[in-house]
């Protein structure tokens, strides 16, 4: 089963606290680590009172941080406008009374004080404490200050206290927490709900047991966007020639195929429920008609092939494409780059084609970069400089997502 988490992959700050709920960070932790996030933990002076710093850093396979400076004889600084910078969410769970007050009026007198003022992504806080406490109107005015600059409170909890006492401070289980961040990132996640079919690598057409005829492409460029799909919240199905890749994204369903035909085969069985299609598979033009069951032994004489044309998977798929759906190709050329590519995409019914130029450094097959030019139905045309094929599929997928939204 493929794990959609939209938490995989995600840069979290933990925020620990001085609060006896510390303890359930470190389930907190397991279960961020589980759904693929990369966890970094931020714990106060108070917080290591109640939880060791050994136990969060083992289960988030991180250093913990608590101060300013560590190893004091090497003079070791701890970068608190990096970790800011790094998140893309930084969550405090628990977040004591103390904490949430500092927090409201500004203050910086440690260090994940400090991280949270030099962030710029999404804070979201879960508070812990006894019920007067939490009910206090100091802490509810402070926690109605943070959520007024934007800060997502997830509601303490009803249950025992510490105290003895019945009522609302728990903090919330760490599986609560963890549904709250996935609901946070499914707002950010504009292409939730799509369905995305993307085809990558060579296709390889056998002459005899051993050989046969491919190319060079390397499956890098269409790996790159499916993994940005995913990442943006499509369920993505990659069917992918023979490369030496791995599958990028859990949210990722993977089919392997070798030939044309079996491309066709596949593509043909998910595309009818596909609502974005983007064919950046380099398909064997030719097979070989007749093909040898064992090995062609070698001899003087000359080897001679009968080929014959494969099916044009995409002009096939511009054909059966059904409204609303989107169809991306790609274009390949050495000269008139820019005509070729503008027929190639009204011939065969595409809402965007891909242009590569073989003639541009860095870019096509066998690179870890790209250069390439985005034209689509309405002869838009916009030309990107060389940048790295993860960078190249960003500005792929933002496209997709414009197109999506007419």
């Amino acid at each position: 089963m493929q794990n959609t988490s939209l938490i995989f992959g995600k840069k979290i700050v933990l925020g620990v606290s001085g609060s006896i709920a510390a303890y359930k960070s470190a389930e907190l932790v397991r279960l961020l680590v589980k759904a693929g996030a990369q966890v970094r933990v931020v714990m106060t002076k108070d917080a290591l009172e109640f939880i060791t710093p050994l136990t969060l850093a083992t289960l988030s396979q991180h250093p913990v941080h608590s101060d300013f400076t560590e190893n004091y004889d090497q003079g070791t600084w701890v970068n608190h406008v990096e970790l800011g910078l790094w998140a893309d969410v930084i969550l405090v769970a628990p977040a004591t009374a103390n904490t949430l007050s500092k927090m409201a009026s500004g203050q910086s007198d440690n260090l994940l004080l400090a991280v949270l003022l030099s962030a710029r992504c999404p804070v979201i806080v879960a508070p812990a404490m006894d019920l007067d406490m939490y009910s206090h109107a100091g802490t509810q005015a402070n926690l109605a200050t943070l959520q007024e600059r934007s800060i997502t409170v997830i509601a303490a909890e009803d249950g025992f206290l510490a105290s003895g006492l019945h009522g609302q401070g728990r903090l919330a289980e760490p599986a609560h927490i963890l549904a709250n961040l996935e609901e946070h990132f499914l707002k950010l996640a504009p292409l939730h709900g799509l369905r995305a079919l993307v085809t990558a690598g060579p296709t390889n057409e056998s002459i005899d047991a051993v050989r046969f005829i491919g190319n060079r492409s390397s499956g890098k460029m269409g790996f790159a966007i499916a993994k940005r799909l995913a990442e943006l919240g499509a369920s993505v199905t990659l069917i992918s020639g023979p490369v030496n890749l791995s599958t990028p994204h859990p949210a990722i369903g993977r089919k392997n195929i070798e030939t044309a035909e079996e491309l066709l085969n596949a593509c043909l069985e998910e595309s009818p429920t596909s609502d974005v299609i983007v064919m950046s598979a380099a398909v064997a033009d030719y097979r070989v008609v007749h093909q040898t069951q064992g090995k062609i032994k070698k001899d003087d004489s000359a080897l001679v092939l009968e080929l014959t044309p494969t099916v044009d998977i995409l002009a096939e798929l511009g054909r059966r494409k059904r409204d609303r759906q989107i169809l991306v190709g790609f274009a390949l050329e050495t000269d008139n780059e820019i005509e070729h590519a503008q027929g190639k995409l009204q011939r065969k019914n595409l809402d965007l084609i891909v242009l590569n130029s073989l003639r541009d450094a860095g870019a096509g097959f066998g690179h870890d970069t790209n250069q390439i030019t985005l034209i689509d139905k309405q002869n838009n045309l916009v030309r990107f400089e060389l940048k790295s094929k993860s960078e190249v599929a960003h500005d792929i997928v933002e496209k997709i997502i414009a197109l999506c939204a007419c």
